[in-house]
């Protein structure tokens, strides 16, 4: 759900999984020192290397960046030029800083182990990898903040001859979602829970775990807590892949696909899309009618979850079919009243 709200990811040559603590299919031979348990002078080597990599980051340097390339990953190197590109306006003028160090030894392990785990410090951290050939790694997180759209950027690094550290994986995420941190929607999320609001809390807890989560091989205390209370809140009535939710308003059916959230035009805005039948499909070639079939999906979604007013600055409706748009409309949240048509184009607004 994250990648709408521009999640920037790339991911190359090690393979990863969601962490799951004891599992048979581990080698065991793999170690893990944190930042607190290295010698001055490893973190002095790491800080180093991550400052190198934050200023390559922020000068859009992909030249530079090429140069310190793991050479098993080189063919994907067009990749991570385009998401150090795009991160470079983001992150020019912040203030870099090393968050979190962790130097992973698995040269131990047997080539060709199906999955290898970091156990590192406490409360314990796990790493999980797939697949990974035997060798010395880091994992190095640094904050860019002190701009408007802080990001956190995540090196995975493999030891090189020559006491040198090559790129071997490379992550970018930002760390506020329409102002808030993840532990602002967390918060919320347990409020929205509490007063029987899933919708509503399924969303933030969602937002919560992809500002929370630095990468998707981590797991903590934390985010595991986060994510048993995001799976208790899950609404059985949510849209999800393949299965499709009834939705009645003004006396005809609509089947909503899919429910995000999206801040394409400044505000925090519920993200949904349905598929229309033959017979709505063909009222959507009538903008009038048009105008009124999305506006009766808002108000009768917004009349089946209240909640998600309060919630969200406004909504965006897709009318699907195949991979295009029928129809979309945007409104605030305040210009979707019952029985009231908005007059609106079929023109996305401006931005907010």
């Amino acid at each position: 759900m994250f990648e709408k709200r521009e999640f920037l990811h790339r991911a190359f040559f090690l393979s990863t999984c969601v962490a799951l603590a004891g599992s048979t299919l581990c080698a065991y031979g793999a170690t893990c020192t944190t930042q607190s348990q290295m010698s001055p002078a490893q973190r002095s080597t790491f800080t180093g290397e991550a400052h190198t990599f934050g200023a390559i980051v922020q000068s859009g340097d992909t030249q530079a960046l090429r140069a310190k390339l793991l050479p098993a990953i080189a063919s994907d190197f067009d990749g991570i030029a385009s998401t150090v590109t795009s991160l470079k306006p983001l992150v020019q003028t912040a203030t870099m800083t090393v968050d979190s160090v962790y130097l992973l030894d698995a040269s131990k392990d047997a080539p060709g182990a199906e999955r290898t785990q970091f156990f590192c410090g406490s409360p314990i951290v796990v790493l999980t990898f797939n697949g990974i050939p035997p060798g010395t790694y880091a994992l190095v997180i640094l904050h860019a903040t002190g701009v408007k759209e802080p990001q956190q950027i995540s090196l995975i690094l493999a030891s090189a001859p020559g006491n040198q550290w090559q790129l071997a994986g490379f992550y970018a995420k930002p760390m506020i979602h329409a102002d808030h941190d993840g532990l602002w929607y967390w918060v919320e999320a347990r409020k929205y829970e509490q007063s029987k609001d899933n919708w509503t809390a399924w969303l933030y807890y969602h937002i919560a775990e992809g500002l929370l989560s630095p990468v998707d091989f981590i797991s903590s205390p934390n985010l595991q807590k986060l994510q048993q209370e995001s799976q208790q809140a899950h609404p059985k009535d949510f849209p999800a892949d393949k299965t499709q939710v009834s939705l009645n308003a003004q006396g005809s059916t609509y089947s909503l696909s899919a429910i995000d959230t999206t801040t394409q035009f400044g505000g925090l805005d519920l993200d949904v899309h349905y598929i229309p039948n033959p017979t709505q499909a063909a009222q959507l070639r009538t903008p009038t009618e048009a105008r009124k079939q999305v506006t009766d999906v808002m108000t009768a979604l917004l009349a089946q979850h209240p909640g998600l007013r309060q919630a969200f600055h406004g909504m965006w409706v897709h009318a699907d079919q195949g991979d295009s748009s029928l129809f979309a409309l945007e409104l605030p949240m305040e210009q979707i009243t019952p029985g009231a048509q908005p007059q609106a184009s079929n023109n996305p607004p401006a931005p907010r």
